[in-house]
């Protein structure tokens, strides 16, 4: 028997979940499936930088982690002993608008599950794409399990499933790029050590480097840096804890012998790599099976949560009927060049940080870490790493007009104002839940909001007025918080202009 599912997502991280639970908020059934047995328990990323706050808050996904923090308020940077920068927490929200969350990637995949659960689904643990085949109608998919293998026919295939896709192989998708550190080191530990958990301190000294930043729990810390210069080949656990408690002792005034105990060690390469492409036919890519970097500044799993409520709402238009597969043509267009702007930026983050030569370690020491002590360049920086910034104002779903004046333009985020929804306040990101906004002064998004809902569907579409006032346009706002189109109330130009862009067929062909 051959299982029938709109959408396969292969990988249960939180690009994965997060796509499930985008597309299953639309009405759209997502299977997904991971060879691991269980969810992770490793702590793996730390942080959630701002927009990935967003996209967890836009798919109701955001549950208790807010309480969950590490209470984090600043972070220091030592040379050779001295302190050297002294960067606030509290300005990444002053300069970005929203703050992150130093929180588990464990955590924050157990809240999406959550939400998945929530909404009617449940990844399948120790399931293993074996291969898969599409032609004009769906992809076929053969599954292994603990019962033997299965088969499951999809309308499209999402690869979720990390750096080793099986899903961008058998796509024939290249995975161009280059291997830039032989070896980053991660050691979390439990350690008797009389120092501030609300700092996350990083020491340099010569070529050597490593950074200690507070867990959850008590006298919890993550140790992090590059391998002593000259490392190679592969590393056994006990290597990886002796050369971690190396850069410790040489870099930092932690005494190793306050350690209790070590909970876990990993030890991996740093490739930066580049999907050639986010799909093919029926196969899609998303998170760290379309790009990988460094991973300093927190930005994987930031990256990969961007990308699957980008790629959600598509999905779940195309597979409802109510788009053309065009459409998710756009998510490539949109989303590539994040990728690649986030590569360059972690690619001259790697550079620094591992120090190839003395030269460049003196430049890191004594140029470039001081002037992260300056407001001027920590607001830079934090408004870089939050990815608030991100836009597609040159994209394929960026309206024409309003390119001037004040406030968004098409293609931009829209800040998350607090807005009336007919029953009370909200703001306008935790009312989005994968529906469009028409956001407009009391009494004039009426009948756009009509129009909007005859293609979309009723349940598609949310009204809103701003709490504040001073808005004199209609806004028509993505379920990505991105705006689609601005002007004066314009049903019938708004319909034209939603209907080419996403390529709507007709209502006969809805199912």
């Amino acid at each position: 028997m051959v299982e029938r599912a709109p959408v396969l997502v292969v990988g249960a991280g939180p690009t994965g979940l997060a796509l499930a639970c985008g597309v299953r908020s639309l009405g759209v059934e997502a299977l997904v499936v991971d060879r691991a047995d269980g969810p992770a328990t490793t702590s793996r990323a730390l942080g959630v930088q701002p927009r990935g706050v967003e996209v967890l808050l836009r798919l109701g996904a955001l549950g208790d982690l807010p309480g969950l923090v590490i209470p984090l308020r600043e972070v220091r940077m030592h040379s050779d002993g001295r302190l050297v920068s002294v960067m606030p927490m509290a300005r990444m929200a002053q300069a970005s608008g929203r703050a992150p969350l130093l929180v588990s990637q464990v955590e924050v995949e157990a809240s999406l599950r959550e939400r998945l659960a929530g909404l009617g689904g449940a990844p399948e643990w120790g399931v293993e794409l074996l291969d898969c085949a599409q032609d004009a109608s769906g992809v076929t998919a053969l599954l292994r399990d603990g019962g033997g293998e299965r088969r499951v026919r999809a309308d499209w295939v999402v690869g979720c499933d990390g750096a080793r896709s099986l899903v961008r192989e058998l796509a024939g998708i290249g995975f161009p790029g280059e291997q830039v550190a032989e070896h980053f080191l991660i050691a979390d530990v439990r350690a008797d050590w009389a120092v501030d958990r609300g700092v996350m301190g990083s020491w340099t000294r010569g070529r050597d480097m490593v950074s200690v930043c507070p867990l959850p729990g008590e006298d919890r810390w993550r140790l992090m840096g590059p391998a002593p210069a000259g490392t190679a080949g592969r590393l056994r656990d006990d290597e990886v804890r002796e050369l971690v408690l190396r850069q410790l002792a040489r870099c930092t005034p932690h005494p190793a012998d306050a350690i209790t105990r070590v909970e876990w060690l990993s030890s991996f390469r740093i490739h930066r790599r580049l999907a050639e492409a986010h799909r093919r036919g029926r196969l899609l890519l998303a998170g760290d099976a379309a790009a990988i970097h460094h991973p300093f500044g927190g930005q994987g799993m930031n990256t990969g949560l961007g990308d699957a409520e980008n790629l959600a709402w598509k999905l779940a238009l195309v597979a409802r009927g109510r788009a053309g597969q065009a459409l998710l043509d756009t998510y490539a267009a949109e989303r590539r060049p994040v990728a690649e702007g986030v590569l360059a930026g972690t690619g001259a983050t790697t550079g620094l940080v591992a120090a190839d030569n003395p030269l460049v370690a003196l430049v890191r020491d004594r140029v470039v870490m001081p002037l992260l002590n300056t407001r001027l360049a920590q607001g830079f920086l934090w408004r870089r790493a939050s990815q608030l910034g991100v836009g597609y104002r040159r994209g394929p779903l960026a309206a024409p007009g309003a390119r001037w004046g004040s406030g968004p333009v098409p293609g931009d985020r829209v800040p998350d104002v607090a807005c009336h929804d007919g029953g009370g306040r909200t703001t306008l990101h935790a009312a989005l839940r994968g529906r469009w906004a028409v956001l407009a002064p009391d009494g004039l998004g009426g009948s756009t909001e009509e129009a909007v809902r005859g293609l979309l569907g009723a349940d598609a579409v949310v009204g809103l007025a701003p709490v504040a006032g001073g808005l004199a346009e209609v806004l028509l706002v993505r379920p990505d918080g991105h705006l689609a189109w601005r002007g004066r109330p314009d049903p019938e130009g708004v319909a034209a202009w939603l209907g080419s862009a996403l390529s709507l067929v007709g209502e006969g062909a809805l199912r």
